[in-house]
């Protein structure tokens, strides 16, 4: 039986490269077990010719070709919830408009659905060949250390791009949190997840949008959002620091009684002072970080506003 495989597909700024995309994956569609196709591409408020040709795109071809358009940039992560609500198929993909993620794995994917059993099939990039030295250091670091601090296992390398089930899908749609982190959110549904390996494929055409401060933004936000260490550490800096200053004033007791005499100069009692001080501004960024995102949620805004949609 045919069924829909929804094409879920983020774009900001992405004017040279949504041609070249759809190319690609027309290519492949014959090759999709007779299922149809339908492609919800989501304009993140780009400020470039990609709404007009999206809309061009939807002229040609309105029965498949369907876009979203925000009234401003919310981020991909808005974009994604937007494109998952929208969908309509049995099964939905995500997809990155720049053909980093190859369309032909679609045709595994879906061997690791229909045949194999598997709710999910993902992506992972087994290197990251191309990306400058210290951003491929710190995306390593940064999968090293939450899945220490979090319950939620992350896979190293794992793109956003995968094939899910319509019940995956829903799931993840239930968490409507304003504070969105997708491969948490991915990994946290759970179900029967396979994962496909593949080498870093370079950008088609155009630039990318991240920045290294962006993504080091980012990978704070899904520390944040899926682990509770961050508190631990700094409640265990607030006990280490208490206990450090009780020692040094038992030795400075001892050394008043015993030797008469006391640390002398202006320097070091500076150098404490910022210490302690820079602790306690180091606990409170912590905290302010979980409250201000409890603050985001409660407020209730919207995750994205729709300027236009066909």
């Amino acid at each position: 039986m045919n069924k829909l495989i929804s094409l879920v597909i983020p774009c900001y700024n992405e004017q040279e490269t949504i041609s070249l995309f759809y190319a690609e994956v027309e290519k492949i569609k014959k090759s999709l077990r007779g299922h149809r196709l339908e492609y919800i591409f989501v304009d993140d408020g780009s400020n470039d010719g990609t709404l007009e040709i999206l809309r061009q795109l939807n002229q040609q071809n309105p029965a498949e070709v369907h876009y979203i358009s925000f009234s401003k940039n919310f981020g991909k992560e808005s974009a994604l919830y937007a494109g998952l609500k929208e969908s309509q198929g049995d099964y939905v993909a995500v997809m990155d408009v720049d053909l980093q993620d190859p369309p032909e794995q679609l045709i595994q994917m879906l061997v690791g659905i229909e045949d194999e059993g598997y709710d999910v099939v993902g992506t992972r990039r087994v290197d990251r060949k191309g990306e400058p030295i210290i951003r491929s250091f710190f995306a390593r670091l940064f999968y090293k250390l939450i899945n220490q601090m979090s319950h939620t296992q992350f896979v190293n390398g794992a793109r956003d791009f995968r094939l899910m089930t319509r019940q995956v899908v829903d799931s993840i749609l239930e968490m409507s949190e304003y504070n969105r982190f997708s491969k948490g959110l991915f990994s946290w549904v759970g179900f029967k997840t396979k994962y496909l390996e593949y080498t870093n494929q370079d950008r088609i055409a155009g630039k990318t949008s991240w920045s290294f401060w962006g993504l080091f933004k980012y990978s704070i936000e899904g520390i944040i959002n899926f682990s509770e260490a961050p508190l631990y550490l700094a409640s265990y800096v607030g006990v280490g620091s208490f206990l450090v200053s009780i020692v040094s004033l038992i030795f400075i007791i001892l050394r008043k009684l015993f030797y008469g005499g006391s640390v002398n100069g202006w320097a070091s009692l500076v150098s404490i002072v910022l210490l302690i001080g820079g602790i306690q501004l180091f606990c409170l960024g912590i905290l302010g970080r979980y409250i201000g995102n409890i603050y985001l949620e409660v407020k209730k805004r919207p995750i994205y506003i729709v300027k236009e949609k066909k």
